[in-house]
Order: structure tokens, then C-alpha cells, then sequence
């Protein structure tokens, strides 16, 4: 044996008070009840997505639908009642869209805007407002507050001063 003195050290534990895992215990519930009202949120928003990028796809068709239902005026009377079916069919298909909360927006007349806009044209002219948008080539929509499809637009700009005889000629060199 050794003639050292035996020493022990009574360690004393201390058991946290119940409180405390009561509230670890609160806190992981509400953690848990956060991350399913997050995961839910989520879930809805890649629903909504999906929904209107299927529904935007039909938008192209049923623009072309319109463009070749305009030019129906100068048809013979056969021609004009097959063309009135056309544009039943088209009209319900903007109904179907409607119930699902898409709607053209008017663009003529307004400010460009680009989130509302795409411009794919500027015309010179000073019968408009510098920027405002003078006539749609395709139809804007939006489901509330999403813009589906940008408007593709042609812009007024403000005419420049030319005189008469002039004309700005691009130099070659």
C-alpha cells in the first residue's frame, strides 16, 4: 500500500429542475408545429406554381386562337358560322382560365413598366407620351398579384427634331 492518504471526492449531481425540460420539451413542440405550418406553405406554393405554368401554356394557343379569329370578317356566311363556333370555344376556354383567377391586363395607354411589359418595338411619334405604350402584340396575363406572362409591347419615344431634307445617314468605313 502506498502512504498516501486517501482522498475521495464526493461529486454532487445536481438533476436539472423538471422546468427545464418542460420548456426544452415546449419549445421542441412548437419547432415541430412551425416546421409542419412551413412545409405546408411550401406545398401549397409549388401546387399554385405548377397550376399556373400549366394553365400559362395555354395561353400561346389561345392567343393564335383569337389572331386567326379576327381575320374572320370578309368570310362568306358558311365560313362566319364556323368561325362563331371558333369563338365559343375560345370564349370558354377564357372562362376556364377566369375561374382560375387569370385575367388579360390592359396595357394600352399605360406607362412602360417592366415587370408588366416586354418591349419588343419604340416608335418615334409625338401623338403619345414619351414611354407609354402604344399598342400590344401579345396579351399580358396574371393570376392576382403573379404575373403569368409579360405584355409585348411597341413604346412611344418622343420623336427626334429633324428637319425637313435631313436625314441621319449611317457612315460606312
Amino acid at each position: 500500500m502506498s502512504d498516501e492518504p486517501i482522498v475521495e471526492i464526493e461529486e454532487v449531481e445536481e438533476e436539472p429542475p423538471i422546468d427545464e425540460f418542460k420548456n426544452k420539451y415546449l419549445r421542441a413542440l412548437a419547432d415541430m408545429e412551425n416546421l409542419r405550418k412551413r412545409l405546408q406553405h411550401e406545398k401549397q406554393e409549388t401546387i399554385a406554381y405548377a397550376i399556373d405554368n400549366m394553365l400559362s401554356e395555354f395561353l400561346t394557343p389561345l392567343d393564335s386562337f383569337e389572331n386567326a379569329l379576327a381575320f374572320t370578317e370578309n368570310l362568306s356566311p358558311e365560313l362566319k358560322n364556323w368561325a362563331l363556333g371558333f369563338k365559343m370555344i375560345a370564349n370558354q376556354f377564357k372562362q376556364v382560365l377566369e375561374t382560375h383567377g387569370i385575367r388579360a391586363y390592359e396595357s394600352i395607354g399605360k406607362q412602360f413598366d417592366p415587370h408588366l411589359h416586354e418591349g419588343i418595338e419604340t416608335i418615334e411619334t409625338n401623338d403619345y407620351k414619351d414611354g407609354s405604350v402604344i399598342s400590344e402584340v401579345v396579351k399580358g396575363y396574371k393570376r392576382g398579384d403573379r404575373i403569368l406572362r409579360v405584355a409585348k409591347v411597341k413604346i412611344a419615344k418622343k420623336a427626334s427634331k429633324v428637319t425637313e431634307g435631313e436625314s441621319y445617314v449611317k457612315e460606312e468605313k
